[in-house]
């Protein structure tokens, strides 16, 4: 069991209230990552679940169960932070096995649970090595472990990949994304990555100065954004956003045009321009194209496409790919 409810969770620190009134719902054995820039309030978020801040007003519940005053060891849940946080000293078992140790349970048990961790890891081999010895991604895989053995009703993941490369981040958000499928537990992640997000999730949730803008699939978010906000953070490279007069649409304060919805021509099309950058990623190509009227509009292209700095170009959006906003900045 792992449903969450926040009903009008406030937090303030001082004279700064950094969550204003907040409700969500949290299902049982899902997936959902909170995403939004730094200091949006994710990790505070976060935090007012696991306990380890105390929210100023509202309500949380675990399992129908009130939880606001409980305290985070009794909460039923396990946290995997940034940092690692391994004991150095002690051996891969030793670490997972920390936890369960400490509560005093049984040692057939906590074997027990050990070595099931670390199969479902692919840490067995590694059981009777120390910290020192493995990689980032072996020793994120120990702090997953250490999580796993406890049994909680929900994983709380604050940035745990920030430490690693580019290509141990990838291989690791597949392992996560594939030990939810094996466990079935509610997770919860925070992240500024929206890759990450839309990758990951099954609902994202997005913040911005605490206040959630829209929760939603990645497909509904990507192709549904509730506001202006939202479609400029998700989705890379970021939607092409252009005032709608200079467009010829009255009725929409802002346009907004994602990159791959830019049809692109070296002969005719609706708007001109020259090519200033061309990002080669091998089956794809970002161009980044000065116009004269609606300045600087990046498109994507096959990878081949034969352009270079300095060539002329066509571009012509997709009309029915087109997102218009009012003044207020939300969708109409």
């Amino acid at each position: 069991m792992g449903h969450i409810s926040l009903n009008q969770i406030t937090k303030t620190f001082g004279n700064v209230q950094v969550i204003p009134p907040l409700d969500l719902e949290i299902r049982d054995g899902e997936f959902i990552v909170f995403v939004g820039p730094s200091g949006c309030g994710k990790s505070t978020l976060l935090r007012l679940i696991a306990g380890l801040e105390d929210v100023t007003s509202g309500e949380i519940q675990i399992d129908g169960r009130q939880a606001t005053e409980v305290p985070p060891a009794k909460r039923g849940l396990a946290m995997v932070f940034q940092s690692y946080a391994l004991y150095p000293h002690m051996s891969v078992r030793k670490n997972i096995a920390f936890p369960l140790k400490m509560a005093g349970m049984e040692k057939s048990e906590i074997d027990k649970r050990v070595e099931g961790a670390a199969r479902v890891l692919n840490l067995t081999d590694y059981l009777d090595r120390r910290p020192g010895q493995l990689s980032g991604g072996q020793r994120q895989r120990v702090a997953i472990g250490r999580a796993i053995v406890r049994e909680p009703a929900a994983f709380l993941f604050d940035e745990p990949l920030s430490n690693l490369d580019a290509a141990l981040r990838v291989n690791m958000r597949l392992e996560i994304s594939e030990l939810h499928n094996n466990l079935e537990t509610t997770m919860i992640y925070v992240t500024h990555d929206q890759v990450e997000a839309m990758t990951m999730a099954d609902r994202i949730v997005v913040l911005q100065a605490g206040v959630i803008e829209q929760v939603g699939t990645p497909l509904e978010l990507y192709s549904q954004p509730r506001n202006i906000f939202v479609a400029g953070f998700i989705g890379s490279p970021k939607m092409n956003f252009i005032e709608g007069d200079a467009v010829g649409h009255s009725e929409a304060a802002k346009i907004g045009i994602r990159p791959e919805h830019l049809n692109l021509s070296t002969s005719e099309g609706e708007w001109a321009g020259t090519v200033n950058v061309s990002e080669h990623l091998g089956s794809d190509t970002f161009l980044h194209v000065q116009t004269e009227k609606l300045g600087t509009l990046t498109a994507r292209a096959d990878g081949e496409f034969p352009v270079r700095h300095g060539d002329k170009v066509f571009l012509t959006p997709q009309e029915d790919k087109i997102h218009r906003f009012g003044a207020d900045g939300l969708s109409i």
